[in-house]
């Protein structure tokens, strides 16, 4: 479906995280702004659904290489401990 609206001129999942969210949140307020058609409001709600997802993904992958540095971070405390006895 193409949309009149400028947010979905650009592929969403080209974004990264912060133009992302600073588009949800802009499609957010004009949403509740309010005064645009059902048709404009449909494709807005469709944009947001699209960018909120963007954002997830962003906030997911930075969970994981967060937990993998945690991971990786613990085994090295060990062998530093285990070092300092030495």
């Amino acid at each position: 479906m193409t949309s009149k609206t400028d947010e979905a001129t650009s592929p969403a999942d080209a974004l990264g995280y912060e133009q992302a969210r600073d588009e949800l949140i802009e499609v957010v307020r004009r949403l509740e702004t309010g005064g645009t058609t059902l048709e404009e409001s449909l494709a807005l709600w469709e944009r947001g659904e699209e960018l909120a997802k963007v954002c997830r993904r962003w906030l997911d992958g930075a969970r994981a290489r967060l937990d993998a540095a945690l991971a990786g971070g613990e085994g090295e405390d060990e062998d530093d401990a285990e070092g300092d006895d030495a």
